[in-house]
């Protein structure tokens, strides 16, 4: 089962390297670090494969030459056994964050890995991707370390990075295709057995479950399941609150796989809905229909925000929304680039969005959200997931 699951070759990470490379002499970058934690390993995972656990890491990149892959002092051993970089560092300052000193251990510095890295060249410019993800500390050292080269500023490149990842390879897809088959099961099995009783955290442990028995890696994020009042919450967490019979439930699971990220989002009723729990789920399954039917290869980004606007506008609902209506989905849940009411870029094809309609209305405290991830096509939207896209009442 596991050796027909789809994987990115060896070869993909080279050329993402190369790539990579490219565009930093395009723009006259001497050399990247690409930085990553356990909550958003996502530049670190792109090059290297390798999602720390505790600690921080980073992969060094040099515009010419071998990228290094950076971890802390006590992942070297899991760190060979994952990563597709051959070349691996341990330095103390990605250490984790009770910060341990090691006495006696064997460690490099930054100095020395962008001594090695830049192989003897002058380090004119350096940049940065995941400059919002490092702690001041670890920022501080790098800093440190480059007065020793000259003193170059840190440049902020998270997009050098995020625009080699918008289109999406074929092996990138099938990655995505199977990280919402996984997802699609979660749901599958929260909605066949949630019932009046259970907790929240009880029904997510529902869909970890299923996640798991699927294959996947585990949850893309932690996903909530939020019931009956204070459900107006874009973003939350799971409860020990108690489902009763009539809430209606908003259900959001995700799954990784490789690394890939899906997320599905359903509203559930616990029972028949009423008038008030009808309307919004019927007004966010009209917005996600018209977002799927307005994407397509050569169409602008805006086009799609305003299709999805114009059926929440048209049913009476314009004002619930907070965001939105799409985000890019990859190696994290929301990746570059989003589509919103300011977005002014063309559709490509192979470019890979979630449709993240939130509804919330804070006067009744209630909210949910719809969201598939789908494939830009030259022919329109090709969804990963579509399970349920109805009024689903639980009985």
């Amino acid at each position: 089962m596991e050796m027909n699951k789809p994987r990115i070759s060896d070869q993909e990470f080279k050329d993402r390297v190369a790539n990579v490379q490219k565009a930093m002499r395009d723009e006259n970058l001497d050399m990247l670090l690409c930085f990553g934690n356990e909550a958003e390993p996502q530049f670190v995972r792109y090059f290297s494969d390798y999602w720390p656990s505790f600690e921080s890491a980073g992969v060094f990149v040099p515009a010419e030459g071998y990228p290094l892959l950076v971890i802390g002092p006590e992942s070297e051993t899991f760190s060979r056994s994952v990563s597709r970089i051959p070349d691996i560092r341990k330095v103390l300052a990605f250490r984790e964050s009770s910060e341990p000193e090691y006495p006696g251990a064997k460690l490099s510095t930054f100095a020395d890995v962008i001594r090695e890295a830049s192989a003897g060249k002058p380090l004119r410019s350096f940049g940065l991707a995941g400059y919002s993800l490092m702690p001041k500390v670890i920022f501080d050292e790098v800093e440190k370390a480059l007065a020793k080269f000259g003193g170059p500023e840190v440049q902020r490149q998270d997009l050098l990075v995020a625009r080699q990842r918008v289109i999406k390879t074929p092996a990138e897809i099938a990655c995505l295709r199977e990280a919402y088959r996984i997802a699609q099961k979660a749901m599958r099995c929260v909605v066949e057995n949630i019932r009046p009783g259970m907790t929240e955290n009880q029904v997510k442990g529902i869909a970890v479950a299923a996640i798991f028995e699927e294959g996947g890696e585990g949850e893309a994020y932690p996903f909530w399941i939020l019931s009956g009042l204070d459900t107006n919450l874009a973003i939350g967490r799971c409860r020990n609150k108690v489902l009763r019979p009539g809430d209606m439930v908003q259900v959001q699971v995700g799954a990784r796989h490789e690394g890939y990220v899906a997320s599905m989002g359903r509203p559930v009723v616990l029972g028949k809905a009423d008038d008030f729990q009808r309307g919004m789920i019927e007004a966010a399954l009209a917005a996600q229909k018209a977002i799927l039917e307005t994407a397509k290869a050569g169409v602008n980004a805006r086009a799609v925000s305003d299709a999805h606007l114009a059926a929440l506008d048209k049913l009476g609902y314009k004002d619930h929304v907070l965001y939105g209506p799409c985000h890019g989905t990859g190696l994290v849940e929301g990746e570059y680039p989003w589509i919103e009411t300011s977005s002014n870029f063309p559709l490509e094809a192979d470019m890979t969005f979630c449709t993240c309609v939130y509804l919330g209305d804070d006067r009744s405290r209630i909210g949910l959200r719809v969201e598939d991830g789908y494939r830009v096509t030259v022919d329109g939207a090709e969804s990963f997931s579509d399970y349920r896209r109805e009024v689903i009442e639980v009985c």
